[in-house]
């Protein structure tokens, strides 16, 4: 009997949390917003999606260990930038795009 009355106050609590969020985010009028990578691993070029346009985004990619190896001031249009990676070499990186819209940090593999 206690297992089951703990199950119903989760299901309840879980509900309520993302009722709240939900209409947290209906008051502001923001729409959460997927930033996605791809392909991962890449090869020569990697394209994110889901990114604000701006006149002016600070684009730098870092290694693993923080050290900057590329780095692009761009403007973003149409929610996408077409980065060449072609030059990295093999490993996980670390991309940081920052703008007055967003700031966005995301992981990708260079194969």
């Amino acid at each position: 009997m206690k297992k089951e009355l703990w199950l119903v106050l989760l299901a309840i609590f879980c509900i309520t949390a993302g009722l709240a969020q939900s209409n947290e985010q209906a008051k502001t009028g923001q729409k959460e917003v997927q930033v996605k990578i791809f392909p991962n691993p890449a090869t020569s070029v990697i394209n994110i999606l889901g990114l604000k346009d701006t006149e002016k985004a600070s684009i730098v990619v870092s290694d693993i260990y923080g050290n900057m190896v590329l780095q692009h001031e761009w403007k973003i249009k149409n929610h996408v930038i077409n980065l060449p990676v072609a030059n990295l070499g093999k490993g996980m990186y670390i991309i940081t795009i920052q703008s007055q819209e967003q700031q966005v940090n995301k992981k990708f593999y260079k194969q």
